[in-house]
């Protein structure tokens, strides 16, 4: 399937801890390039996060934002180490039982360090959470590309179509193009006094013919039409192969301008010319 480079996809995820959502926008590239936004919290995810995206993607300029936050209540809630409270109040009582004095001060035992935690020592688990949210976003997004895909194979396709026709149109106006010719030239050569060498005559026409033939380009362009829906059939990043095909395309539809000696055929090249500017232009978003 042919996949545009040009796509957007959004997903949101709630959770008792907050909510958070995955943007992924792209625009067309020649490279895969990889742009993150993410907060503080969750930097350490970027070389996960740029190796899922090269495993799916090839090309293209993709954006990544990740917006995070923490509902209210996650974010004030406090766990207490009962375990190592528990320790830390029997040592207290037996150090005062020892000294034979002192008080057992509650606000600087809270001070003590694992004693009291707050819902950062879960953002591993968060984030294991959010990347599993960040494939569904990747799947999403890759749907769309493959959407946009299908409209640019589609509007490829009736191009090549119209292709064929003006391929059409000027294999059958060449038999009347070349006879026009020889008779133009019969003509003249008629009206030149004198005697002229049958055998140079009969050269200079074959010489004509073959200047004047499009044959040859009619046949490679036939040959580029099949290759191009070969391409399209077989699906993948076929971007930079449908870029080639374009080239060579041009460069027939060229060849066959300068060769014109009708009006028939120099609108066939013309309009040719424009439709293959239209598809180089859909190729350039094609992965």
């Amino acid at each position: 399937m042919i996949q545009s480079m040009t796509a957007y996809a959004r997903i949101e995820h709630k959770a008792d801890w907050g909510n958070a959502s995955w943007e992924i926008r792209s625009v067309n590239q020649r490279y895969l390039e990889t742009y993150l936004r993410l907060p503080e919290h969750f930097r350490s995810l970027e070389p996960v996060l740029r190796d899922r995206l090269r495993k799916r993607l090839n090309r293209g300029k993709v954006e990544v934002n990740l917006r995070y936050e923490l509902s209210d209540s996650s974010a004030n809630e406090i766990s207490l180490n009962q375990e190592l409270a528990s320790q830390l109040i029997d040592t207290a009582n037996q150090l005062k039982q020892q000294a034979g004095q002192g008080e057992l001060d509650l606000v600087e035992l809270m001070k003590w360090p694992g004693l009291l935690t707050t819902n950062e020592q879960d953002m591993n688990a968060i984030a294991k959470e959010l990347l599993t949210v960040f494939d569904g976003a990747i799947d999403q997004f890759i749907e769309s590309r493959s959407r946009e895909g299908e409209a640019i194979k589609a509007m490829l396709e009736t191009r090549l179509v119209s292709i064929e026709e003006q391929v059409k149109i000027v294999r059958e106006h060449m038999p009347q193009v070349m006879q026009w010719q020889r008779d133009k030239l019969q003509s003249r050569l008629d009206e030149i006094q004198g005697e002229l060498d049958p055998a140079r005559i009969e050269q200079e026409m074959v010489l004509l013919a073959q200047k004047q033939d499009v044959a040859e380009e009619m046949d490679r362009l036939d040959a580029h039409i099949a290759e191009t829906r070969r391409i399209l059939k077989k699906g993948g990043a076929q971007g930079r192969r449908l870029d080639f095909m374009m080239q060579e395309f041009n460069r027939e539809s060229n060849t066959l301008a300068s060769k014109s000696i009708s009006s028939e055929v120099t609108s066939a090249a013309v309009e040719m010319k424009v439709l293959i500017e239209q598809m180089r232009e859909q190729i350039q978003n094609v992965e």
